[in-house]
């Protein structure tokens, strides 16, 4: 752009020079003319006045010049004169007091034949030239003219110019990739005829690149989603029910529900497909209504006739409560032509806590189920080991208040894992938080995250969080970190205004950070003012953005280029045992297509094994994280 506005001021003054070398060649040629002309003019007069003497010397000889010449040489200004016969004067003039300096003096000597000779001096023919007021009032309407002219000349090349202008910073935002800004630059760039071919390759551009969205969105549903009801599969219920274990055992604790309609093929025969799909359309649409406040929770058909709920971080007693109102709700839809109503939908659950078997957490939720289809009735069954953790029975009071402890004694510390790329090197480390209680135990961030959302203490614990990655573990190396951020906390202006002023005073650090954002929280909050505009300053600041738990949901991914993310983390569902699974692998293909030329890198959370780093580095990951790439980093 700097080198265009030069060429443009050079092709500007090359114009402005040009013109007014054509206007000095073109007065100069005018005085040339003018002073060409005077003289001719006066070469005529003398040559006049030499026939005059020649004719009358035929006539009267050497006599009466006197009565004649005085009168015609002073028309003619002459300074000097004489006239000689062979070699007398006949007649001589004079002037002691010329008007003109002898510089601009011409002098005329010639020999008129019969013995006379001339020698006339007379003044510069425009010398004796002075314009009149007319003349002046002429020559200066010629130059207003010329002067307003040239200034209209000016402008409008000026304008031409900046049209060009524009061209060139349309075309130099298309070649930084900032497609959205190059769209809205004026479009009244000349040649219009160029802008017009940018503005719609920009728009086609734009649509192909919505239309990718599409279809990546359209590769996830037809992999993860059930046709029918438009909620998770049975692929979709796997994938997620794996991300909740580790070697098969449960990483928190919670809920898994299964929900079975008796009889649906009979159903089917009876009322028809259409008819059965808008009972299943009502009843996932009523039990997504109640899962609506619990952000993790899963929902899933996980057969022809069996729906699947797990909800992680809820109380056994939260349970009860959920099961409950999860078969009012369902019951209180009209199942009008069904075998039996009043025996004819089941819900089985089984509470989970960290270290159970999978298996054996899903045999106990069919026992469940089983036991409810047992007693003939509409009803559900809760298989309850006995065993809750005493983290679990907390109430919100007594979580509420250890958490506000554990920020005022400053309890809340740091772990890291580091994220290598495909040659095992370190690109950057992921902040992970935990909780020391009164009694020096650790406390999972997948225990008291859950409940600091509830009490609305998440920019607090985030930013003691922020503050000692800033000051205490920055300042010891030149290492890259990531820090996740939750929604109250990029919302809440305290805790903005706080890190705006921070990363000002410590503006070289913001290179070396990056806010990670879960996925869930950009779709859902997407025209959130407040959000857009934190994120957006973090980035000026000079900080990368990730969004993470990319795959949890089935949803579009144009939000990444809208929201310029830097980076993209798989969710551990999408990456646990993906060299076994090729839908996974479908929909990696499908995101990484998605973000071809743009400058983002996708990265895997969650690798526990050496198939799973070879799988996804053939299908183009950039770098991962876990635990089978932190034994190796440690080694």
């Amino acid at each position: 752009m700097q080198l265009t506005k030069i060429l443009t001021k050079k092709l500007t003054s090359f114009w402005l020079l040009s013109l007014a070398a054509v206007a000095f060649v073109f007065l100069l040629s005018a005085v040339m003319s003018f002073i060409q002309l005077t003289y001719s003019f006066q070469q005529q007069k003398v040559t006049e006045l030499e026939t005059m003497l020649v004719a009358h010397h035929k006539q009267h000889g050497n006599s009466q010049f006197a009565t004649w010449l005085p009168p015609l040489l002073s028309a003619y200004n002459a300074v000097d004169f004489t006239l000689t016969h062979d070699k007398q004067v006949i007649y001589q003039l004079h002037k002691d007091n010329p008007i003109l300096p002898k510089s601009s003096l011409t002098l005329y000597q010639r020999q008129l034949g019969h013995g006379l000779s001339l020698s006339l001096t007379l003044p510069a023919p425009f010398a004796l030239y002075h314009l009149g007021w007319s003349e002046v009032i002429i020559l200066l309407i010629g130059f207003i003219a010329i002067g307003l002219f040239v200034r209209f000349g000016h402008r409008w090349y000026s304008r031409e110019l900046d049209g060009i202008e524009q061209l060139a910073q349309r075309s130099k935002l298309i070649l930084e990739g900032n497609l959205t800004q190059a769209a809205q630059v004026p479009t009244n760039g000349k040649p219009r005829l160029i802008n017009r071919a940018l503005t719609k390759l920009l728009t086609d551009l734009d649509d192909a690149h919505k239309e990718r969205g599409r279809l990546d969105q359209f590769i996830r549903k037809d992999t993860f989603l059930d046709k029918q009801t438009q909620i998770g599969n049975g692929i979709f219920f796997q994938n997620r029910l794996d991300a909740l274990s580790h070697n098969q055992k449960m990483i928190a604790h919670g809920v898994l529900m299964l929900i079975e309609f008796d009889d649906v093929d009979l159903v089917e025969d009876k009322l028809g497909e259409s008819d059965l799909t808008a009972m299943l359309t009502l009843t996932t649409e009523a039990i997504t209504a109640v899962l609506a406040q619990y952000e993790d929770s899963i929902f899933a058909r996980r057969s022809y006739q069996q729906l699947v709920i797990v909800v992680p971080q809820l109380s056994l007693a939260e349970a009860d409560q959920l099961a409950q109102r999860v078969l009012k709700a369902c019951l209180a839809l009209p199942f009008y032509g069904i075998g039996n109503p009043e025996n004819f939908l089941h819900l089985g659950s089984a509470f989970f806590k960290a270290g159970d078997l999978q298996v054996q957490l899903i045999d106990e939720a069919e026992m469940a189920l089983r036991a409810a289809q047992l007693q003939q009735v509409n009803n559900w069954f809760m298989y309850d080991k006995g065993a809750v953790d005493e983290e679990i029975a907390k109430g919100s009071v007594r979580w509420r208040s250890f958490l506000e402890n554990a920020l005022v004694s400053k309890r809340f510390f740091t772990l890291q894992q580091a994220v290598v790329d495909s040659d095992n090197s370190i690109l950057h480390y992921e902040v992970f938080s935990r909780a020391r209680d009164h009694q020096g135990k650790d406390v999972r961030a997948t225990l008291f995250i859950p409940m600091a959302n509830k009490c609305g203490l998440m920019p607090q614990i985030e930013r003691q969080i922020l503050e000692q990655v800033l000051f205490t573990l920055m300042p010891k190396n030149d290492a890259t970190y990531c820090i996740n951020l939750s929604l109250d906390t990029l919302v809440s202006r305290a805790f903005v205004r706080w890190l705006q002023s921070t990363l000002l005073e410590h503006r070289p650090l913001a290179a070396r950070l990056i806010f990670e954002v879960s996925e869930d929280i950009i779709v859902k909050h997407q025209k959130n003012l407040a959000l857009v505009k934190s994120l957006d300053m973090l980035r000026k600041m000079g900080a990368k953005l990730a969004v993470d738990h990319v795959g949890q949901h089935v949803v579009g991914t144009h939000y990444i280029q809208e929201f310029h993310f830097d980076l993209v983390k798989l969710h551990r569902s999408i990456v646990r045992q993906v060299h076994q699974r090729s839908e996974n692998q479908l929909f990696i293909r499908s995101l990484i297509g998605g973000l071809y030329r743009a400058e983002v890198k996708v990265i895997a959370e969650g690798v526990e094994s050496f198939e799973e780093w070879q799988t996804l580095k053939i299908l183009g990951v950039s770098a991962a994280q876990g635990e089978y790439l932190a034994q190796i980093t440690e080694a």
